[in-house]
């Protein structure tokens, strides 16, 4: 006689891979931000043996410092890839954010705030208008967005030559309301005996709030929608429209915010400044975990990624070695930050 399996006990039914419960390393596995984070303990390690002054604390602040200044711009541009679309326009952006209130305010001879809320509205009509292009005219983001980086790269050296007749702004430090802007944009806060800018306060606040949107929030599950499959989402309800003007508006304010910074801690501006640096915000985004393809990344990825930045630049001056060195270690970083990503997606899509 056969054996019989034995019936599920009263109240139990048969087990289903949905209702277990996940181990912590699947979880590890599945999250975005995993090989940013293998990444910049590999480089910290690194620098640490490499250069001696490199664990110091004032290097340390020197090395948030950097790192924020990119990692501000590279959590929106994270959330705006993870939302299936890039912004070439965001470094030159900044640029023309500074170059609006120094201008305006210079010019006009206002209360500097004039022009930082002017620089502000102006800014988030650029993010408005890349959106609304994109959304209209279903050209791929690139072409959008290249063509405003080559409108507003004319825009800022044109318009500055033009009013002050030379390639940067006139100061403006000694316009009323510069101490107290500065206090907001480029301050430093000291800590026992090590300072630290107020950039940092600025790109971690920001790093929360994305990562608050992303995962707690209807919005976080559109930008997620809408990067995945567009049509799919507008099928369901999703606001493809509004979420992808959303998220250029949130370039666009990160964009004022840097933009601001560089103003009032020199309090004048190079109009030729920025170029560049769009590329950079993607690269962060891209160690940080943000795919090419959109539908996947986290904010909290693009802080490592920028994280990796920071120590990489301030590390080869710590370690005394030639700058010139300095795009062919994120070049490489990119290339393998870029593969781990990758391995770490289908060894999570494995163990689901």
């Amino acid at each position: 006689m056969t054996a019989t399996a034995p019936a599920p006990a009263a109240g139990k039914s048969p087990a289903d891979e949905r209702l277990m419960r996940r181990s912590l390393a699947r979880r590890l596995l599945g999250r975005p931000e995993l090989g940013a984070v293998v990444g910049a303990i590999a480089v910290f390690v690194f620098f640490s043996f490499a250069a001696d002054s490199f664990l110091r604390m004032s290097s340390f602040s020197t090395v948030l410092y950097a790192a924020s200044t990119l990692g501000i711009m590279a959590v929106p541009v994270a959330l705006l890839m993870i939302g299936g679309e890039f912004d070439l326009s965001a470094g030159v952006l900044v640029t023309s954010s500074a170059l609006i209130s120094s201008m305006f305010s210079y010019q006009m001879t206002a209360n500097v705030w004039v022009g930082v809320l002017v620089s502000l509205l102006v800014t988030l009509g650029i993010g408005i208008f890349n959106g609304a292009m994109l959304t209209r005219t279903k050209l791929p983001s690139f072409i959008i967005t290249l063509g405003t980086f080559l409108m507003l790269t004319g825009l800022n050296l044109g318009f500055t030559k033009l009013i002050s007749g030379e390639v940067s702004t006139k100061t403006i430090a000694d316009m009323e309301g510069f101490e107290s802007a500065k206090v907001l944009f480029a301050s430093q806060l000291t800590i026992g005996s090590v300072s630290f800018k107020v950039t940092i306060l600025w790109w971690a606040v920001l790093v929360a709030v994305a990562t608050w949107i992303l995962l707690r929030t209807r919005a976080g599950n559109w930008i997620f929608a809408v990067g995945g499959n567009k049509d799919a989402a507008r099928a369901v309800g999703v606001p493809v429209v509004k979420t992808k003007i959303g998220l250029y508006m949130g370039v666009a304010f990160a964009a004022w915010v840097s933009g601001q910074h560089l103003l009032f801690s020199f309090d004048s501006v190079q109009s030729g400044e920025g170029v560049g640096n769009e590329l950079i915000y993607i690269v962060a985004a891209v160690i940080g975990g943000c795919l090419i393809t959109g539908g996947y990344g986290s904010a909290i990825g693009s802080a490592f990624g920028a994280f990796i930045f920071g120590m990489t630049s301030k590390g080869i001056v710590y370690a005394e070695w030639d700058s010139d060195w300095y795009k062919f270690f994120l070049g490489a970083m990119l290339l393998l930050a870029t593969l781990l990503n990758a391995w770490v997606r289908k060894r999570a899509e494995a163990t689901a």
